[in-house]
């Protein structure tokens, strides 16, 4: 399955929004540094019609050794997930030919 990279993002603004090809890569930068940033702050990130960041705070739990079969401790940690929106969900399985319920 091909990936979308960033590089790309930045020269599909170049060719179909007119951006020359460093603003273009600023343009894209930017918009995942200001993301980036929204997190770090502990602010939630929603993007209508894409999806939702946010943040999700696991607490400390035990753990194994894969090999030894020792239990350790995982520690506490903060996470970032992410939800895609109903539109994108639709938008996906539709793509893939399959049947989807759309919803209103």
């Amino acid at each position: 399955m091909p990936t979308l990279t960033k590089a790309e993002l930045a020269e599909l603004l170049f060719e179909q929004v007119g951006l020359n090809k460093r603003e273009a890569k600023d343009m894209v930068e930017t918009f995942f540094d200001e993301i980036r940033n929204a997190l770090e702050r502990g602010e939630a990130v929603k993007l209508s019609g894409f999806g939702n960041f946010q943040l999700r705070d696991k607490p400390q739990r035990p753990g194994r050794n894969p090999k030894t079969g020792e239990e350790i401790p995982i520690t506490a940690r903060r996470v970032v997930t992410f939800h895609a929106s109903q539109k994108l969900k639709e938008m996906v399985e539709l793509s893939s030919g399959s049947p989807v319920e759309m919803s209103v």
